[in-house]
């Protein structure tokens, strides 16, 4: 998963929480309620950082949860 604003992602499909560790915080964030099809569309996006600002962030509630890990 090749972007220079998301380091790593990670989704529960039992809880439908998205986990997105970004590169220029170094923080991650937990995205509640996120359907496995926004899901998908996120993983074949071409433009991953484009995607996650225009479909999920600021369109799903979510949480900071800590620093990024690797």
């Amino acid at each position: 998963m090749p972007s220079t604003s998301i380091h790593k992602t990670e989704y529960d499909p039992e809880r439908n929480v998205l986990s997105v560790w970004l590169v220029a915080s170094g923080k991650c964030y937990q995205f509640e309620d996120v359907p496995p099809e926004t899901f998908a569309e996120f993983q074949a996006a071409f433009a991953k950082g484009r995607f996650f600002n225009g479909h999920i962030r600021n369109h799903f509630r979510y949480r900071l949860v800590g620093p990024a890990v690797d």
